[in-house]
């Protein structure tokens, strides 16, 4: 297996972190983050935000949220590409626990193929709706509802060439995305515990573009009736 660690050269806060990844994670690479505010302001991205699929996502891409997601398209260009069966994505301010993350890469190797994908989140806030393995402390299952983030993922050849399919036109974040199984038809597992962290804060925080103070309270309510309408449409097993 082959890991992808994306990351924008030139960012030292998290130059250390990467070289770490580099020597722990199997068979590394780095793969340069896209700078999405330069690839809209070139006119280099297709995007229809939040109104291609339903249910309607209630707010614009920014530039740090396409950058993320073409970063992440590169990846899974890359799988398809390869010669690999699956490939793992991480992002550059991912930590494990060397412990556990030996009982998640033996569940790996034993269960992943072309046709899967398998998130390693970094918070525990999903619901099982079947467990498929365990291995030590380590489960893999079917989530109900797909958790956000893409700090790690283990994506085979073939979910990679599905992915790539369905975004060729982006209309919200990449982690948004992903929990529209109903839409891109790819079934999505997920490892937990697993001894994945986000460093974010330690590193300098989230190169992601952040929000304008005003208008919080009515982003909330938009969030959370979003997230409503997503929690009616669960995976199962």
């Amino acid at each position: 297996m082959r890991s992808y660690i994306i990351h924008m050269t030139g960012d030292q806060k998290r130059a250390p972190n990467v070289a770490r990844l580099l020597a722990d994670l199997p068979d590394a690479q780095v793969v340069e983050a896209v700078d999405g505010r330069a690839v809209m302001s070139a006119g280099d991205v297709s995007t229809h935000s939040g109104v291609l699929h339903a249910p309607h996502y209630p707010f614009p891409l920014s530039g740090g949220e396409v950058g993320c997601f073409l970063s992440h398209r590169k990846c899974w260009q890359l799988i398809a590409d390869g010669v690999d069966d699956y490939g793992l994505i991480v992002e550059d301010d991912m930590a494990t626990d060397p412990v556990i993350w030996q009982d998640v890469l033996a569940l790996i190797d034993s269960h992943a193929g072309p046709d899967s994908m398998i998130r390693l989140p970094a918070k525990q806030r999903e619901t099982a709706s079947t467990v498929i393995a365990a291995h030590g402390a380590a489960q893999l299952f079917l989530p109900r509802c797909i958790g956000l983030q893409t700090v790690a993922q283990v994506v085979g050849k073939t979910a990679a060439a599905r992915l790539l399919a369905a975004t060729k036109v982006l209309d919200r974040p990449v982690d948004t995305f992903l929990q529209m199984h109903w839409v891109h038809d790819q079934t999505i597992h997920t490892v937990l515990p697993n001894g994945v962290s986000e460093e974010t804060a330690a590193l300098g925080g989230s190169t992601i573009q952040s929000r304008p103070v005003g208008g919080k309270l009515a982003r909330e309510l938009k969030r959370m009736l979003y997230r409503a309408q997503v929690a009616l449409r669960p995976q199962r097993g």
